[in-house]
């Protein structure tokens, strides 16, 4: 059984960039080359919302994820959805949902509840009650301000 965990961070920088680099370190993923995937939840893993990833693995490794990332410039808020839900109790197979968006908390968590119930409703599971995770960022700053959710499976993985 692998375990799933969900992180979250947000930051400001003077670029976009540095300001989504600097969201990934408050979230502990910055040193891993991310690769997305979809959305599903293999059966027998563990989703674990933890805050801060611990030590995944080397640096530059690969790192699987599911992201929900959003970033503003100036003046805003932003606001990064992960939204999770399994079956059987937590044994069974399940879905991730993102979404992100320059709105209020709220907002965004009415929105990644809807994508979940639609692809819950393309599946023929008994689902569990869902999770939310959304993180904000907001007000004036200098640059850009980025908030990420990630869900992210298992450790790391060499890259070549």
């Amino acid at each position: 059984m692998s375990t799933i965990r969900v992180v979250w961070g947000s930051a400001t920088a003077p670029t976009k960039m540095a300001s989504y680099d600097a969201a990934l370190a408050d979230a502990g993923v910055e040193n891993y080359n991310l690769v997305t995937v979809s959305s599903v939840i293999p059966a027998d893993a563990d989703v674990d919302p933890v805050g801060t990833a611990p030590n995944l693995g080397s640096i530059g490794n690969r790192l699987t994820v599911v992201e929900a990332r959003a970033t503003t410039a100036s003046v805003g808020s932003a606001s990064a959805a992960l939204a999770w839900v399994q079956s059987d109790h937590g044994r069974g197979p399940g879905l991730f949902y993102e979404t992100a968006g320059e709105e209020d908390s709220e907002s965004v968590e009415a929105r990644v509840l809807e994508g979940l119930d639609a692809g819950q409703d393309l599946r023929d599971w008994a689902f569990d009650d869902p999770e939310v995770r959304v993180e904000t960022v907001s007000g004036t700053v200098e640059g850009y301000a980025t908030a990420v959710v990630l869900a992210v499976y298992g450790k790391s993985e060499p890259i070549c």
